[in-house]
This record gives C-alpha cells, sequence and structure tokens, in this order.
C-alpha cells in the first residue's frame, strides 16, 4: 500500500478520534468553577482546541464579548500542552507540559488563580 492510500484510510478514523477530544473537551468545561452561568465555545486551532469565553467580569473586554481562555495542543504519546491566554500581550503562554487531556482539562476548569477564566 502506498502512503496516499494509507493516509487516505487512516484520515477517517483519525478524524474520529480528533471530534472526540473537542467532545470531551467540551463536556469538561461544562463542570468549570468560574463562570458557570455562560457558555465558553471550543472550536479547533491548528492541531488543538480553543476555548472561547464571555468575559462577564470584563476585565478583558468591557463589553463582555468574547476572549480565548485556552488553548489545548495535543503532544506526543498522549501528552498535551495545555495555553494560558496572556490578554496584555496578546500572546499564548504554556502553563502546563505532558499532561494527560483529562489533567489538563482538570487544571483548566478548576483555575484556582484565575489565569483561565479572568
Amino acid at each position: 500500500m502506498n502512503a496516499a492510500a494509507f493516509d487516505e484510510e487512516v484520515a477517517p478514523a483519525r478524524n474520529r478520534v480528533v471530534e472526540l477530544d473537542g467532545a470531551r473537551i467540551r463536556r469538561a468545561i461544562r463542570s468549570r468553577k468560574r463562570y458557570r452561568y455562560v457558555q465558553p465555545r471550543v472550536q479547533r486551532e491548528g492541531l488543538g482546541w480553543l476555548v472561547i469565553s464571555p468575559n462577564c467580569s470584563r476585565n478583558v473586554d468591557p463589553d463582555g464579548g468574547e476572549i480565548p481562555v485556552a488553548w489545548l495542543l495535543p503532544a506526543n504519546l498522549g501528552c498535551w500542552l495545555l495555553h494560558k491566554r496572556d490578554h496584555e500581550q496578546g500572546c499564548w503562554v504554556l502553563k502546563t507540559a505532558g499532561v494527560t487531556l483529562m489533567q489538563a482539562l482538570q487544571e483548566l476548569c478548576e483555575d484556582p488563580l484565575r489565569e483561565f477564566w479572568p
């Protein structure tokens, strides 16, 4: 089997796994500790997932608009990278590396220092 045929055969399975990750993230953020009354969105961003939420505290957006709060990026061998948004600098900052998706989501949802949900 050549590489192109292999990719065509494997791509649908890979896409299903990626969509399962998105579903896990959506389900997990419903149990977060902060701003439980807003509905964050989860969307693909590069190879990972972006969590976007209304900024109810208005600390970042005075109008309460949507802001990116986290970027989850799969690394290798089942490990994930969790980034938080530095809104003042306008960039992503690596918060945690080498954890499972569930560990990254636990950190994102608990957020005791308000690093993700400002």
